[in-house]
C-alpha cells in the first residue's frame, strides 16, 4: 500500500486526500502554507503537490530529491520538467470538477478518467479510486487541457447566459438543465456532428435572426459566437440520416450574409 503526503490544502488537496483515505490508502496532509518542505519527501512513497500551476514549481525546488519518493502534480497544463530537479516525476489530472472537499472525494471514486504521465504511480494511484486513465504527454498536455476547460469551464459560462437571458422571460435556469443533460448524452450516444439540432443546423436564419432582435445587446456577441460554433459543426461534416423514410419536399433555406448572424 502506498504512502502518499499531499501539500496544498485548496480544492484538489483536500478532495485527493480524503479520496485516497476513503480507498483505504495511508494519507498526510494536506500540508499548508508556511510548512517547512524540505523533507516532505521523506518516508512516503508519493508527494501530490496540490498547489495552483504557478507556484508548482517552487513547491517542488522546497523539497529534497529522494530516489524512494515519486514527486507528482494534479496540474493538467503543465508537464513533468516543473518537478524538477526530482528523479521520479509523475503528472495525475482528473476530468472532473472540484468544487468542494466532499463532492470532490466523491466524484475522484466514481470511476472518472485521470489523465496521467511519468512514474507508474500515477496509474497505481488512479486504480486505486477506481479510476480509468489517459496517457498525455507533456507535448499534449496544453492541448488537452484547453480541450478540459472548454468542456467544464466553458460550458458552465454558457449555462451562466443561458441563466440571463431565461431570466429575461422569466423562467429559471432550471427548466434548461434537463435539455443541456440530454445533448451532453446525445455527444456521448451519436458524436458532436449527429447530435447537433436547432436552427443554426437546419439553416433556421429567420428564428436566428428574430433571437439577436429578443435578447439584451450584451448578450449578442456570445451568441453569435455560439452560432458560429454550430454552423462551423454543421459544415464540418454531413450529419447522418436517421429516420426510417426518406423526407420528401424539403423547402429550400437562404442564408442571409454570414456577418449578420455571427458578426
Amino acid at each position: 500500500m502506498e504512502r502518499v503526503r499531499i501539500i496544498g490544502a485548496g480544492r484538489a488537496g483536500t478532495s485527493m486526500a480524503r479520496a485516497l483515505r476513503s480507498v483505504g490508502l495511508d494519507v498526510e496532509g494536506p500540508l499548508t502554507h508556511g510548512t517547512d518542505l524540505s523533507r516532505a519527501t521523506e518516508g512516503v512513497d508519493a508527494l501530490i503537490i496540490a498547489t495552483p500551476d504557478d507556484v508548482i514549481a517552487s513547491v517542488a525546488s522546497a523539497c529534497a530529491p529522494r530516489d524512494t519518493c515519486v514527486v507528482m502534480h494534479l496540474s493538467g497544463s503543465l508537464g513533468l520538467e516543473v518537478l524538477a530537479p526530482h528523479p521520479r516525476r509523475a503528472a495525475l489530472h482528473p476530468l472532473i470538477p472540484l468544487p468542494t472537499a466532499e463532492l470532490g472525494a466523491a466524484r475522484l471514486t466514481s470511476g472518472v478518467t485521470f489523465a496521467i504521465a511519468g512514474d507508474p504511480i500515477a496509474t497505481s494511484l488512479a486504480d486505486a479510486l477506481g479510476g480509468t486513465t489517459v496517457s498525455v504527454a507533456d507535448e499534449d498536455r496544453a492541448r488537452y487541457h484547453a480541450a478540459a476547460c472548454v468542456a467544464a469551464n466553458h460550458v458552465v459560462a454558457l449555462l451562466g447566459q443561458v441563466e440571463r437571458i431565461a431570466a429575461s422571460a422569466g423562467l429559471p435556469v432550471s427548466a434548461f438543465l434537463d435539455l443541456a443533460r440530454a445533448a451532453v448524452d446525445d455527444v456521448a450516444e451519436l458524436g458532436p456532428h449527429n447530435a447537433l439540432t436547432g436552427p443554426a443546423a437546419r439553416g433556421d436564419w429567420a428564428t436566428l435572426e428574430r433571437h439577436l432582435d429578443a435578447i439584451d445587446p450584451a448578450e449578442r456577441a456570445s451568441y453569435r459566437a455560439g452560432v458560429g460554433l454550430a454552423l462551423e459543426l454543421s459544415a464540418s461534416g454531413a450529419i447522418e440520416a436517421t429516420l426510417e423514410d426518406p423526407v420528401d419536399d424539403v423547402p429550400e433555406v437562404r442564408a442571409p450574409a454570414l456577418h449578420s448572424l455571427v458578426g
